[in-house]
């Protein structure tokens, strides 16, 4: 039987969760030393795991990843049913002739193609429409991490994923979450429709 795969690990790649996220600088700040006048930190997993549009964002795909999964098993379920049909008749005693069974499993496979290119589609377009939300929400970001970079007088701003260690003082994490709540708590938006994959 063909295994219908969907978008459970999307968001689990897509976003950090607040408390890995929250935990990054504890884990690079072992080394302290100086602080470094004008290097900034900034963690946009964490920013996206801890703001308010970033949890609906999460909150929103995964009611919409239910959906699709609704209905991709909706279709699947009827032609479930007639392979365990076709399982158990296999399994009779005398069983009946070879020929008949491998029409019926051909039939049967045949009816799982569709479905594994609708859970295909509806899988882009959930990693499409993520993609969209985290763009929109980046740009939303971009003015209050501005904001936060002026008045920390950054010069340079680094992932702070990607520090090993240091003075982990400037990071600007904490700030721009706050400020993006203040901006904008939820956002709002449906699943994408894209074209069908060509074959």
């Amino acid at each position: 039987m063909i295994k219908v795969l969907f978008a459970a690990a999307i968001l689990a790649a897509s976003t950090v969760t607040a408390a890995s996220a929250a935990n990054a600088p504890a884990a690079n700040a072992g080394l302290g030393g100086p602080l470094i006048k004008g290097v900034c930190l900034l963690s946009k997993e964490a920013v996206v795991a801890n703001a308010k549009a970033g949890l609906a964002i999460d909150a929103r795909l995964k009611q919409l990843e239910a959906q699709a999964q609704a209905e991709v098993n909706g279709q699947r379920a009827p032609v479930d049913a007639d392979l365990k049909v076709l399982q158990a008749d296999a399994a009779k005693t005398p069983a009946p002739p070879a020929a008949d069974l491998e029409k019926r499993r051909l039939a049967i496979q045949a009816r799982y193609q569709p479905i594994q290119e609708l859970a295909d589609q509806r899988n882009r377009e959930i990693l499409a429409t993520r993609q969209k939300a985290l763009d929109s929400l980046s740009a939303q970001m971009q003015p209050v991490l501005a904001t936060a970079y002026k008045a920390h007088g950054c010069g340079l701003l680094l992932d702070r994923n990607t520090v090993l260690g240091g003075n982990m003082s400037d990071d600007l994490t904490s700030d721009v979450v706050k400020g993006l709540d203040a901006k904008v708590a939820t956002m709002t938006f449906d699943r994408e429709s894209l074209p069908p994959a060509k074959k």
